[in-house]
């Protein structure tokens, strides 16, 4: 596969232009060319994406928590006055502005050389707050000149050059010049904290943070501030929250606006709601009229816990405090919508949006696309992509994030390399974001080879892999059923020091599920909570399932006695998860059941409950169920997925109609859904079943063609159908040649041409098959011999 999906593209390309502020053209979704005989065109991670060094993009997600731009700041307009500080002598107030009005003349040096140091320090740490990072630096080199380098650790000097230094990306030079400095104060501190979390280097922030308090110097409001928000960005168990704003109480600081307003939002990553409901009383009670970003962090709380009543209350309560919601405000509410597969309350809250005058965003809409693909609405969710152009949306990168992953985990590769040329056609910059989003494409598509060629291109382009990444690839590599490399990613981010929380641990227990590792999840439920970190919807999810995959059906019953009795609160995702580990376990009446309870709960359905319904159907080849299924994707406008495909050829392989299954392999062709592994084998199967085996060696040619590498169960299948023939010679080849493919085989491999044999009563051409076996297959082990020997023994006695 990986032959396949390489081209011969440069991996040093340069960066592209900075998005322009007003695009010349607007990127218009590529619709898929028209389908030829020949297999897709594939590609290699490395051909899509850029290497240069991460460039800050304009797609942030959420708001700051801080003050809005004052646009009487100046540096950003080029028509507002300049507000001087009070403080600043006559000399320095000349110099500034001296500098401020003609900086690619003036020169820093001659216009810095009469002021004491202390003034330097007022003029450098001025020019860096007006949006002048060049000439500041250039102010910071003359002050350096001209006072020597003792004279910038003066402590109106130091916390401005640290600033100027970090702003200027010196963030070494910045931390060096602290060390060197002999008695630095809180604002020296905090400015070096401040800069390392602007910077998105959250441990390091956190260790200069440790450095002044060994250091013995007492934090000040802003520099717990600072902390807060960047334990909320790390996630830190909640305990050690807790012991920081005791740490802050201890001191005598007062909380304030900001740091309530921090501390709601650090709830959210847990969907810590009763807690953040605790700190909006406190405030309250402490003086603080809430603002606008203490209801949206307050409503993104109860969002992600899927508190959609009290998120409402929020909103209420918002207005009534004449606190009109803003764009931010909906697309929190729609964000909580959509994720809990609510699609059609969350379209209506864009439609009450924009009764209410506020005109949906890039975010409003991304967020509709993500949803309606998550729910397998593609058509859907391509149309509200061409009504967000035809309104004058312009995408961000996080809507080409979106889009990738849409058609990437659908393996309809060429339209994501549409996607990728719209989106460097805009000006952008794959992010970080984009690189986890290809992991999730390559892992869902089982391509393992290519998730780690992402990885590594990754870190060549100087990214450096914090939590998300770290869960993109314990995920990636547990769907390409690579156990014992997704934990051991687990503990090489352990390791780093990066903190598991829930996304972290639910990626894990997810792994877990699909290797039907269930006591290993089990300890990891108590390993939460030991850290303090409250199981979410996602983690009993993974856990149901893999009880289901381990078929430990009294552990599934148990634990979905306690959703239906609301012991676990019974979140939509979990009654979901329930249709979807029946299905599995092929529990037809509890199947039903949970089916017909999200229908009552009037939940949208998605693509993986339906497809979940067709297969159980199929499996018991109840047609006119699976017929009445497939009319309910058609009425909710769901498109069919390989999935959909797979479970009904399934169906008509075990009522033995062959040629409907290739029918229904072809219709996946033609959709553009790119036939898996497990569509191939069904098919061959089917044909194999029936003893039709030149009909299943031109599948199995087609297979490897179209670049779907045969797999274990592909050759059994092939083995066991020739078997049933009395094609003995055959399989034996079959093992021969899948061998030299660096394909192993396995127990069922060898039982099948052994008991094959014996079922003929060809007992002679048995023991001679396990004599030659060491030259057909060099690997087998001593163990695998006696095993087979015995299993000879038990048919001869």
């Amino acid at each position: 596969m990986a032959e396949a999906l390489a081209l011969p593209l440069p991996l040093r390309a340069p960066a592209p232009p900075p998005r322009p502020t007003t695009p010349n053209h607007i990127p218009t979704h590529r619709q898929p060319p028209a389908q030829s005989s020949s297999p897709p065109r594939l590609f290699s991670p490395t051909s899509l994406l850029s290497t240069s060094r991460p460039t800050p993009s304009s797609s942030s997600r959420k708001p700051r928590l801080g003050r809005p731009f004052d646009p009487s700041r100046g540096g950003r307009g080029g028509d507002q006055a300049w507000h001087l500080p009070p403080s600043l002598s006559i000399p320095a107030r000349r110099a500034l502005l001296a500098l401020l009005d003609d900086p690619d003349h003036a020169s820093p040096r001659d216009l810095l050389s009469a002021l004491p140091a202390a003034d330097v320090g007022a003029v450098v740490g001025a020019l860096a707050s007006r949006g002048r990072p060049g000439t500041a630096l250039a102010a910071l080199r003359a002050a350096r000149d001209l006072h020597g380098e003792s004279a910038l650790h003066h402590p109106r000097v130091l916390p401005a050059a640290i600033r100027v230094l970090a702003r200027a990306g010196r963030l070494a030079e910045a931390s060096a010049l602290l060390d060197a400095a002999p008695a630095p104060d809180a604002d020296s501190y905090t400015a070096l904290v401040s800069a390392f979390s602007r910077a998105g280097r959250f441990r390091d922030a956190v260790a200069v943070f440790r450095r002044m308090l060994d250091g013995g110097v007492q934090p000040a409001l802003v520099t717990y501030n600072v902390v807060l928000h960047v334990y909320s960005k790390m996630a830190v168990p909640w305990k050690e929250v807790m012991e920081l704003v005791d740490s802050m109480k201890k001191d005598g600081i007062a909380l304030d606006r900001y740091t309530y307003n921090t501390l709601i939002s650090c709830c959210r990553r847990r969907a810590l709601y009763r807690e953040a409901a605790q700190f909006f009383d406190e405030m309250k009670a402490a003086g603080f009229e809430p603002d606008k970003v203490t209801f949206n962090c307050l409503l993104d709380v109860y969002g992600k816990a899927r508190r959609h009543e009290e998120a409402i209350g929020v909103l209420k309560e918002m207005e009534n405090a004449g606190c009109p919601p803003s764009v931010v405000t909906y697309n929190s509410l729609i964000s909580a919508y959509a994720k809990d597969g609510l699609l059609e309350e969350a379209v209506k809250l864009k439609q009450e949006m924009e009764l209410k005058g506020i005109k949906p965003d890039v975010v409003t809409y991304t967020t509709l696309i993500s949803g309606l693909d998550r729910a397998g609405k593609i058509d859907a969710a391509v149309a509200t992509y061409s009504e967000m152009l035809k309104n004058g949306c312009n995408p961000n990168l996080c809507t080409y994030n979106a889009l990738i992953k849409m058609h990437g985990v659908r393996g309809k590769f060429t339209e994501m390399m549409g996607v990728f040329d719209e989106l460097r056609a805009a000006g952008y910059v794959p992010d970080v974001v984009t690189w986890n989003t290809l992991l999730a494409v390559f892992g869902q598509n089982g391509l393992d080879s290519e998730v780690s060629g992402v990885f590594k291109e990754m870190k060549k382009s100087g990214y450096i892999p914090e939590r998300d990444t770290y869960v993109s690839l314990i995920s990636s590599y547990s769907r390409c059923g690579l156990f014992d490399q997704a934990m051991e990613i687990y503990k090489r981010m352990m390791e780093a020091g990066i903190y598991p929380d829930i996304s972290t641990y639910n990626a894990v227990l997810s792994a877990l599920a699909r290797g039907g590792r269930w006591e290993q999840a089990e300890k990891l439920f108590a390993e939460m909570e030991d850290r303090d970190c409250k199981p979410d919807e996602l983690s009993y999810s993974s856990l149901l399932h893999a009880y289901a995959n381990a078929k430990k059906r009294d552990k599934m019953k148990a634990l979905t006695e306690d959703i239906y009795a609301g012991r676990i609160e019974p979140h939509n995702w979990l009654v979901k998860t329930l249709v979807l580990v029946n299905s599995k376990v092929n529990n037809l009446p509890e199947t039903e059941k949970a089916f017909l309870e999200l229908r009552r709960r009037r939940c949208s359905l998605d693509i993986n409950v339906l497809n979940a319904m067709v297969s159980i159907y199929g499996k018991n080849r109840m047609v006119k169920k699976v017929e009445e299924v497939l009319s309910l994707m058609n009425e909710n406008s769901i498109n069919r997925s390989a999935a959909t495909y797979n479970s009904l050829m399934h169906m008509y392989s075990r009522l033995g109609d062959c040629e409907k299954c290739e029918n229904i392999l072809t219709e996946i062709k033609s959709s553009g859904v790119r036939p898996d592994r497990y569509s191939y084998n069904t098919v061959i199967y089917a044909y194999g079943r029936k003893g039709q085996m030149k009909e299943a060696s031109r599948l199995f040619s087609e297979m490897k063609s179209s670049g779907v590498k045969p797999d274990i169960v592909t050759y059994n299948i092939f083995i066991k159908s020739y078997v049933a023939n009395s094609m003995f010679e055959e399989s034996i080849d079959l093992v021969r040649y899948m061998v030299a493919q660096g394909c192993k085989p396995n127990e069922r491999t060898f039982n099948s041409i052994l008991q094959g044999y014996c079922r003929h009563g060809r007992m002679v051409e048995a023991k001679l098959f396990l004599s030659n076996l060491p030259q057909i297959y060099p690997g087998i082990s001593k163990q695998e011999r006696h095993r087979l020997l015995e299993l000879l023994a038990n048919h001869t006695s």
